[in-house]
């Protein structure tokens, strides 16, 4: 696992320094340009191996790199095969710069045909990597990274593209440093967590309305593709004790053209919605469905749309009263509430969230704060509130947020908290994976089995809550509003007794003390 991986976390640190020292210190503008690199890398890698793979099997492949390129705004061709990864790395560094900037962005801008979404959002983007040093330090370095995946992936038994999965997401770690727009990374065995409890399938449509780097995407997309081999014996629980991988024996072409019109996910950054979409394509989703649309705005119009939906929105910030979505109904700019409404409204009935809110959405008492939690017990079956420990954002947020679980158009008899007390990491700032698995696999275990019809202690990490009883307290969904704390009796001795002691241990003091005077004396 990466996480025991020492070398490879130096290289990806080694990677970051060689960017500031080299004069790019946005987090942002230095993994864009880090993807594009990897992105170039992995185009080579995985179009030699099908070449090799198709030669095997004899099966038909045509290579993304076969016939020639035309040049943007130019008659000028190049073949294709010059603009490999394997081909330009070989050049000296001044020519290498310059045919990486004039022939192999502008063909990676386009790699996906005119029409795709891919092209649509690449069409601004720019390569500015400004020296040609910087350029040959860093793709030496992705060079050593790839070497270092694949011995991990040989002698790890996991599958080079999670690796490389994991060395992406923790790339991605680092941009949450500004935690701009109240957006920061979640973390990945929070969205593991998600997936298990919402089960998303092949062939429903999944999405994530304020998708950032495509994390929540990814991990559908990852739970899916697992389910194909559940039943294999020689699976292994990850470091978080899920079974996930992104690969399959059972990954036929058509599954993979399903899995690809499964996905959807929106941004309001055009920056997120590139590295979301090639998160996703480094990943193996060959044409994923993101878009650059804010979900709250008048303009977006899909509501009732949507099997399964996995987010964590933007906490902080407002909207523009004048542009907000008419179908939303909460009369409040708070993008929080304004979300839980919009996720109700783009699910289909009985169509399944799971969302990450802040605590204040569980108890606020403001009108539009009631009138959301109404949506929720009253127009779906909200099925669970787990309670998230603060530290699970650090280093980037402290803030305390809780999941939310429901399906809308289900009739809520009795509401399941969970109060999650570590998710298997340090609650400091550092984040260190600690032994086991903290309560990941017990909230699975637990969601699984739950059958509101049994009598549940209030007194226990977990219980049910009654319709009835959550609607008297204005939908207040805090789990302290319903706990039962359980206050531990301590017999303290009689002050007769504990004054008879203290005389004891006077006295005793007394004689050490006149033993020593008379040593020194």
């Amino acid at each position: 696992m990466l996480q025991n991986n020492s070398l490879l976390k130096g290289k990806i640190d080694q990677l970051w320094n060689k960017f500031w020292s080299g004069g790019i210190s946005n987090p942002l503008t230095a993994i864009e340009q880090i993807t594009y690199l990897l992105f170039m890398k992995r185009l080579d890698d995985l179009d030699l191996k099908r070449i090799s793979d198709a030669e095997f099997t004899g099966e038909e492949y045509t290579s993304k790199f076969d016939g020639e390129f035309t040049l943007p705004g130019t008659d000028q061709k190049v073949d294709k095969q010059e603009l490999r990864w394997s081909h330009f790395k070989r050049m000296s560094a001044e020519e290498m710069l310059a045919h990486v900037q004039m022939k192999v962005f502008p063909f990676l801008k386009m790699f996906n045909g005119d029409e795709s979404p891919f092209t649509h959002h690449m069409k601004n983007a720019v390569f500015i990597i400004p020296k040609p040093a910087l350029l040959v330090e860093a793709m030496s370095t992705i060079e050593e990274i790839f070497e270092e995946i694949e011995k991990d992936a040989n002698e790890g038994g996991q599958a080079f593209q999670d690796i490389q999965g994991d060395v992406y997401e923790m790339l991605l770690s680092e941009i949450a440093s500004a935690g701009k727009n109240g957006q920061f990374r979640t973390p990945r065995h929070i969205i593991k967590l998600i997936a298990e409890l919402v089960e998303p399938q092949i062939g429903q449509r999944i999405t994530d309305p304020a998708c950032g780097t495509g994390g929540f995407l990814l991990g559908a997309y990852q739970y899916m593709v697992t389910q194909l081999d559940k039943n294999k014996k020689d699976l292994q629980p990850d470091e978080d004790g899920f079974i996930r991988n992104s690969v399959s024996g059972l990954l036929t072409k058509e599954v993979s053209e399903m899995l690809n019109e499964s996905l959807y996910g929106y941004d309001i950054d055009v920056t997120m919605v590139r590295l979301a979409l090639m998160n996703l394509m480094m990943h193996g989703v060959e044409t994923p469905h993101i878009d650059y649309k804010d979900t709250l705005s008048k303009g977006f119009k899909e509501n009732n749309n949507f099997n399964i939906i996995m987010a964590n929105p933007p906490f902080t910030g407002s909207i523009d009263k004048g542009d907000i979505n008419e179908s939303l109904q909460l009369s409040t700019t708070k993008t929080e509430l304004l979300f839980v409404e919009n996720i109700y409204n783009l699910l289909k009935m009985g169509g399944t969230a799971g969302v990450i809110v802040p605590q204040g959405v569980l108890f606020g008492s403001g009108k539009a704060f009631v009138e959301a939690r109404k949506i929720l017990v009253e127009k779906c079956e909200l099925k669970a509130v787990i309670n998230l420990p603060s530290g699970v954002f650090k280093p980037y947020a402290g803030v305390s947020t809780a999941i939310l679980i429901f399906t809308k158009g289900g009739e809520t008899e009795n509401v399941w908290f969970y109060d999650m007390e570590g998710d298997g990491y340090s609650l400091d700032d550092r984040r260190i994976k600690l032994e086991g698995y903290g309560d990941l696999q017990d909230i699975v275990a637990q969601y699984k089995k739950r059958d509101s019809r049994i009598v549940s202690d209030r007194k226990d990490k977990f219980f049910f809550v009654p319709k009835k009883e959550v609607v008297a307290e204005k939908y207040d969904l805090s789990m302290s509003r319903y706990k039962v704390d359980v206050f531990e009796e301590v017999v303290y001795e009689k002050p007769a007794v504990i004054l008879t002691k203290l005389k004891e241990m006077e006295s005793e003091i007394n004689t050490e003390l006149s033993e020593l005077e008379e040593m020194l004396g």
